[in-house]
């Protein structure tokens, strides 16, 4: 064994094809796939974008690292599927620039958390996740409902999250500021603009339980609450989504 891979190595021309043939076929392997892509992905017509807070909440969910430990994948095994919710498809993730599917799940996975737990839940559980379950190991993150959510920069995220491909219009870009600011507070005149713009299953109230401030509680509990829910195609048959 170790004779042939010396007699290679001094055939400095012959090794270099060889490594140039082994890379051609796991190339091959990776992007002939591609070529089908369309055939194979589902498509989902009443697929929504992320409204500007929930785009904000997801930016908080990748700085603050919780994809090390969530996933946002559910696969086909049944045991997952069992105790997850129906698998995840494709198209779900059309709109997500980084894709946070992951692996790792020191935490259960979260593609299907979205209305699972009250938001008054997920509050308390991220100020204090001991608070309602107590074998938790989860960190803590009790700043997030004092710490005031940046509105300025939501027009240059919707911008750049247009650039790869997610149909944001003008008008969206243009109000982001204060459609985050409506999706917080509901009685508010800016919460009727941004139902208009993005749908009425819009989630529009109070999320951190405190209308008098927008807070970076309120946008992570908005993405948290719409994870799983920006299309109904995982409740479809394959054979209907297509």
């Amino acid at each position: 064994m170790f004779g042939f891979h010396y007699k290679l190595e001094r055939k400095a021309i012959g090794f270099v094809l060889a490594i140039i043939g082994v890379s051609s076929i796991g190339g091959l392997v990776e992007i002939a796939p591609l070529f089908t892509i369309h055939n194979t992905v589902e498509k989902a017509p009443d697929m929504r974008v992320y409204t500007p807070l929930e785009l904000a909440g997801r930016n908080i969910y990748i700085r603050d690292g919780c994809y090390a430990c969530h996933s946002q994948m559910i696969r086909t095994l049944r045991d997952e599927v069992h105790r997850y919710g129906p698998y995840s498809r494709a198209v779900e993730s059309q709109y997500d620039h980084p894709m946070l599917w992951g692996s790792k799940r020191t935490g259960p996975d979260l593609a299907r958390i979205g209305g699972k737990y009250s938001d008054d839940w997920h509050v308390a559980h991220l100020i204090n996740p001991r608070n309602v379950m107590p074998q938790s190991i989860m960190p803590s993150y009790p700043w997030l409902q004092t710490t005031a959510l940046r509105l300025d920069d939501l027009p240059g995220n919707l911008k750049a999250m247009r650039a790869v491909g997610v149909p944001y219009t003008d008008e969206m870009i243009a109000n982001a500021a204060t459609d985050a600011y409506g999706q917080a507070t509901p009685d508010s005149n800016f919460a009727d603009d941004l139902v208009k713009r993005y749908g009425k299953a819009t989630n529009v109230r109070a999320l951190d339980g405190n209308p008098g401030m927008v807070t970076e509680m309120d946008a992570l509990v908005a993405y948290l609450q719409i994870l799983g829910k920006l299309t109904e195609i995982a409740n479809k048959p394959v054979a209907e989504a297509k």
